[in-house]
């Protein structure tokens, strides 16, 4: 298997980058204007950016609780031990439950972070019992309320 190599980032994929960050729907010419280039660089950049795995898609901020997702969590959970194919299995399972909001696989105490949005207490302490508290590589979990969660906009200054 060859390895793809992938092109360092300048300042000009930085600027476009910075964009989309701040608005993905920015269109083309207001990139290039953005960027100071034309809307043809733009293109072109946006399709290596694409191509190397900078930039992995477009996506729409959604507002779950305007949708009836009223309660979100944070649930830490620990494994049993950390068997290859377990861990793998619960890596490629957890992010497709309903309700998974963002999957982390983290280092310290807790080996997993999950983000969750529910209808309802009850819908939350449902999610938990048939995905969580009976899965066989799940030994301990700490659901955390969240009472308001606002995007972070550091990416962008980051790429300034």
């Amino acid at each position: 298997m060859t390895e793809q190599k992938t092109l360092p980032i300048d300042s000009i994929d930085r600027a476009i980058l910075a964009s989309l960050a701040a608005n993905a729907r920015m269109s083309g010419s207001a990139l290039a204007a953005r960027a100071g280039v034309a809307e043809s660089t733009v293109s072109q950049r946006l399709r290596r950016l694409h191509d190397d795995g900078y930039l992995r898609g477009f996506h729409a901020d959604i507002d779950v609780a305007k949708l009836g997702m009223s309660v979100q969590a944070l649930i830490s959970i620990k494994l049993v031990k950390h068997v290859r194919e377990e861990v793998d299995a619960f890596r490629s399972a957890a992010p497709n439950w309903p309700g998974v909001l963002a999957f982390f696989h983290t280092g310290g105490g807790d080996d997993y972070l999950l983000h969750v949005a529910a209808h309802s207490a009850a819908e939350l302490r449902d999610f938990m019992l048939t995905y969580l508290a009976s899965h066989p590589a799940v030994s301990h979990t700490e659901t955390n309320l969240v009472f308001e969660h606002v995007t972070g906009r550091g990416l962008e200054q980051l790429l300034s």
